[in-house]
This record gives structure tokens, sequence and C-alpha cells, in this order.
């Protein structure tokens, strides 16, 4: 196609604004997982939207927070690797919150130190009980930055969602499409299993056990005899035997549930039936483990 056009941009802002939904909202179908718990994005998920002659590639970073282990420096690192690499920042802000929060502040003032685009994203309006609530929000946050564009979303409910995907476009500039166009993401099939799988782990369980889970593929291939069947063996990894046994759930109920709802995500993906099969390993402190992090995937390169 002549005359292509292209635009890297990243998603930032606080944990738990809505930066997965917003993501997976643009592109019509799940490719980052989603929960009530904050930090629930670990890595960079990267998104791919092709519109005629323009792609976008989006990177949805983890919520920016105080790393508390090694894990979470690799976290906070990614997302100042994504603010550096792209042409512009989406800044996702709870249309509800009180006040600019300070690590917002410290991403608008590494927009400005870096001469980065940005566009507001005001999330969650379904939540506000007036509109002059948002048209406040709007100034308090237009006072510290000139954004590109200021968008009102709920991304739960798809509204807004167009405009922003409009507004993204128009920051596009020539250049070549850097994915085959009807590519949704840069991460392996393997990747985005695991992840379905946790989202499911982070919905189910209480507060206590889901930041120290990882989920591993042990195995993922089509049946011989019917490639319309896809075998997956996975292993989740928690940090105490005491979590271990409410992974499990009483007679394996909890786990039992985690399966059935990964199973009809991850075949929503792949388009094809999943037999799946989960079992849960102790692997102590992994979060703060070199080796481990790297087993997971958690590395410089990823």
């Amino acid at each position: 196609m002549e005359n292509t056009k292209s635009v890297f941009a990243a998603i930032v802002g606080r944990p738990n604004v809505g930066k997965s939904s917003i993501l997976n909202s643009i592109l019509g179908q799940k490719v980052a997982i989603v929960s009530a718990k904050p930090q629930t994005t670990r890595t960079k998920i990267m998104g791919v939207l092709t519109r005629g002659e323009t792609q976008i590639v989006f990177t949805d970073t983890p919520g920016l927070h105080s790393p508390k282990n090694k894990l979470g420096d690799f976290m906070v690192r990614s997302i100042a690797d994504s603010i550096g690499n792209v042409d512009i920042c989406v800044l996702v802000a709870d249309a509800g919150g009180k006040g600019v929060h300070k690590t917002e502040l410290d991403l608008i003032e590494k927009f400005k130190t870096q001469d980065i685009p940005a566009i507001l994203v005001l999330n969650k309006i379904d939540t506000l009980k007036s509109k002059q609530a948002l048209a406040d929000k709007i100034a308090e946050y237009s006072e510290l930055l000139r954004f590109e564009a200021v968008v009102p979303t709920s991304a739960v409910k798809g509204e807004g969602v167009e405009s922003l995907t409009e507004e993204i476009c128009k920051l596009a500039g020539e250049g070549p499409h850097f994915f085959p166009d009807d590519t949704l993401t840069d991460q392996p099939e393997r990747v985005i299993a695991a992840e379905i799988i946790r989202e499911k782990l982070l919905k189910l369980l209480s507060d206590e056990v889901p930041h120290g889970i990882a989920v591993d593929i042990e195995k993922m291939r089509e049946r011989e005899n019917n490639q319309s069947l896809m075998d997956i063996e996975a292993t989740i990894y928690c940090e105490r035997d005491s979590h271990k046994g409410i992974i499990i759930g009483k007679s394996g109920a909890l786990l039992k549930r985690v399966g059935t709802y990964a199973r009809e995500d991850i075949e929503a993906f792949l388009e094809c039936k999943v037999n799946l099969k989960l079992w849960v390993k102790v692997r102590d402190d992994w979060r703060n483990s070199e080796r481990s992090l790297k087993n997971f995937g958690f590395n410089e390169e990823h």
C-alpha cells in the first residue's frame, strides 16, 4: 500500500485506571488481561491496529508504582523503556479520582523533558455524577500540559474509544507498516494463554495471593489426529504452601473454575477447541529470583 502511515503509542498511567481495558476495546479483542486488582499487567503487551493506510502499534505498560521486589523493578523499567521509544503517550487517568496523583505528575514531567506528544484519556466517565465534574477534571489536567487531545472514555461500555482511536491516527507520520496488516499482537500465543489463566486467578483469589503467582505453559500443541483441538498444559507457580491450597481449593473446586473460565477465553482467542490441564507448584520468593524471573519471561529482552 502506498503512502502508508504508522505511529507507536504507549498507554501509561497509574495502576487500575483501565489501560488494558482501553487497549482491548480499541483492538476489539482481548490481548491484555483485566482485573480489579492493581498491577495486573506485568509486561509490555503490544497490540496492533491497522486502519487503511494507518497502523498504530500500542504498548500497554504496567501501572506505575513503587517497586517492592525485583519483579517490581522490572515493571518500572519497562515503563521507562516504553516512554522512551514511542511517538506518542496516552495517559489514562480515572475521571472520578481526587486530584492529580504524584505518579501522573511524574509522567507529565517526563513528557515535557522528552518532548513527547501526549493524549489525555479520562476513563470511567460512567462513574461520574455530573458533566461539571468532568469539565473540572479536564481543566485540572490541562493546566499541567498542553495535551494533543483530551478524550473522555468508558472502556467497559466502549464510549469514547472510537474518538481516541481517531485522535491517535491523526498523529501518525508517513512510514512503513511494521507488522502485517492482520496482526493483532506481537505476543506469542503461549504468552496470551498464560496471561488469560493468570487473569482468572486474579479474579477468583483473595488479595494476598495473586501477585505471588506466575503461569508457565509447559505444553501447547495441536492434537495429531485432530488439528481443531489444542492440548495445553500449564503450571501455576506460587510462593507458599498455604497459597497452593487456596489456589487448588476444596476438592480442587477453585482450580477447576479457573480452568473452565480460562479455557473459554483461550478457545475464543485461538478459535479452536482447547484441552486445558493445570498444575500448581510452590517456588519460594520467585519474584526476587533473577533465574525465576528470566524463566517466566521477565527479562530485558522481553
